[in-house]
């Protein structure tokens, strides 16, 4: 007999709150939506309040909206977090095209456009850092500030090393306990219950008790380590210098970020008036370090409705 894991995708923020202390009156206001694309797929995203969205959480490659479950909690604000094509519960990408930055751009532009057109803010964590700075470009006018977590165009797939052998590992887990253990030595510091939850969002359980992670293993660009990445990520520097809005990188400092100092250097040489903040997490601050996330997000915000700048 097959044992299985019953899942509710809105039963577990109560377990975000009591990790980070948050007060938890109940079920936070949050719903899944999809928006239907020109070409029939669907894009799914979670959003989070009833009044319109003040910011879009992007998360990266390999990852789902849930990803952001903590950092919403925190900032107690109106967003979406769209699952990016591939991911989650959207649909793929596009027939050959892959999840490069451009591809998802275009695709999250229709979301966005739909859903959340004054939005202040952009938030986007690695491959959806890069998509973020791609759609800056092609739909200036959906993004007015842009907050970068743990990613610049100075990716290399040497930099993403440990990341891309991460997602690259084995297609099916015979069992919830075998892929928790994988993620368990992928993810050192964080606490198993933390873990647990990421799974069950991020993995499904199929017919015969076996695992297999939700997001479609073809279709899931590793920043610059594999073909469904699209050109190299380097060509958004002059994307991201000629980007006319506020920019926060937020760095973190652990082994397992992808931005260096030379990163830094060439962010701050393009764009002078970028903010950069350091952060004591790894490559997903927002995993490592939600509440310090949350913060300088509300921080970027805020900074928009008065007019100060960072």
């Amino acid at each position: 007999m097959v044992d299985r894991i019953e899942y509710d995708e809105f039963a577990l923020f109560h377990q975000n709150a009591a990790e980070h202390d948050l007060a938890f009156d109940g079920p936070p206001d949050v719903r899944r939506v999809a928006t239907e694309l020109p070409d029939g797929r669907r894009l799914s995203s979670l959003v989070w309040g009833n009044d319109p969205p003040e910011m879009v959480l992007i998360h990266g490659g390999a990852q789902n909206a849930h990803t952001w479950d903590t950092v919403a909690l925190a900032l107690g604000r109106p967003l979406i977090a769209p699952d990016l094509p591939g991911h989650g519960h959207s649909d793929s990408p596009a027939p050959g095209v892959g999840t490069a930055p451009a591809a998802n751009a275009a695709d999250l532009a229709a979301v966005i456009a739909e859903k959340a057109p004054n939005a202040g803010l952009i938030v986007g964590m690695s491959l959806g850092g890069l998509t973020s700075i791609a759609l800056a470009t092609v739909r200036p006018d959906l993004v007015r500030r842009l907050v970068l977590v743990d990613i610049t165009p100075g990716v290399t797939g040497e930099k993403a090393k440990a990341i891309y052998d991460f997602v690259r590992g084995p297609a099916t887990f015979p069992s919830f306990g075998e892929l928790l253990a994988r993620t368990i030595e992928f993810n050192p510091t964080r606490s198993e219950s933390s873990l647990r939850r990421g799974i069950l969002h991020n993995a499904t359980q199929l017919n015969d008790g076996s695992w297999v992670w939700r997001h479609r293993r073809d279709d899931v660009a590793v920043m610059g380590n594999d073909e469904t990445a699209g050109p190299d990520p380097a060509l958004l520097w002059d994307d991201l210098e000629g980007f006319a809005g506020p920019i926060t990188l937020v760095r973190g400092m652990r082994s397992q970020s992808v931005v260096d100092d030379g990163d830094v250097v060439e962010l701050l040489r393009r764009r002078p008036d970028a903010t950069v903040i350091e952060v004591d997490a790894g490559h997903s601050v927002q995993g490592d370090a939600p509440l310090e996330l949350a913060e300088i997000i509300l921080g970027a915000l805020t900074s928009r409705d008065t007019g100060d700048s960072q």
